[in-house]
């Protein structure tokens, strides 16, 4: 006997709670991953009382390198089926490259690239073997050009983008929809552990958390490959097709580069 449920990373904070508590309201089971474990019991505790479902708890840190595969290890060991995955974890930096501490700079790529390419590829198999299954990874509007002085960060999203655009054409006939979810600044503890609480972005570009996820399980719904959330952030990510890359690149610089004094 399993369960199917929906696997939600990140989900201690930021987009990761609004994901769990948009899936409780519709009666989905949880399997809520991120670090901090107790946050995440307190978050399962009130879904549970709020809503009437299950919710498990896996408290892990994804950038490990066999963190992926153990988690799903746990997950079958719990008879838990992963019918939803939502690749919600990931963190950024801002500075300059060559400024930036590396082995934090590895770890992004580690969390925001490889685990969750590696989840993908774990959950994948069974979705396609039932028919049926879903896949929302969260990339960003900065996905759509270079970001000096975030250059890791926004190489990162493009990843994911690129990714996740690629497997929605693999699996769309499969019963698996793939969805890449595009927000721009949103207001969430994001922009305290990058560094960019002082941004030009984030003083005048924020948007609600809560609508970013409803824009990206309604996607994920619809199997759009691409959501960009936000009228304002969909024209800014549009017209990057018209707009010179030198000037992109200039323009996105000014926007994270921190200012002095």
């Amino acid at each position: 006997m399993t369960r199917a449920v929906a696997l939600i990373t990140g989900a201690s904070a930021g987009l990761g709670v609004h994901f769990a508590e948009n899936l409780a309201a519709a009666r989905r089971d949880l399997l809520l991953v991120a670090r901090r474990a107790d946050r995440l019991d307190a978050l399962a505790a009130r879904l549970r009382a709020e809503h009437g479902i299950t919710v498990d708890v896996i408290a892990i840190d994804l950038s490990a390198p066999d963190a992926p595969r153990a988690l799903i290890d746990q997950a079958h060991v719990r008879g838990l089926s992963i019918t939803m995955l939502i690749n919600n974890a990931g963190f950024g930096a801002r500075g300059a490259f060559d400024e930036l501490d590396l082995a934090r700079q590895a770890e992004m790529i580690d969390l925001n690239c490889r685990a969750l390419m590696a989840l993908c590829h774990l959950v994948l198999p069974g979705m396609i073997a039932r028919g049926q299954g879903e896949i929302l990874n969260v990339a960003s509007t900065a996905a759509f050009q270079p970001g000096p002085w975030m250059a890791v960060y926004y190489a990162t999203k493009a990843f994911v983008l690129s990714f996740s655009e690629a497997l929605h054409e693999e699996v769309k006939d499969k019963g698996v929809r793939v969805s890449a979810l595009c927000p721009g600044p949103t207001r969430t503890e994001f922009a305290d552990v990058a560094d960019m609480s002082d941004s030009e972005l984030f003083k005048r570009f924020a948007s609600d958390a809560n609508a970013v996820a409803r824009d990206g399980l309604a996607a994920l719904r619809a199997n759009r490959a691409v959501k960009v959330s936000g009228v304002l952030n969909a024209v800014m990510a549009g017209s990057i097709r018209f707009t010179p890359r030198g000037l992109a690149r200039r323009i996105a610089g000014s926007l994270q580069k921190a200012r002095s004094g």
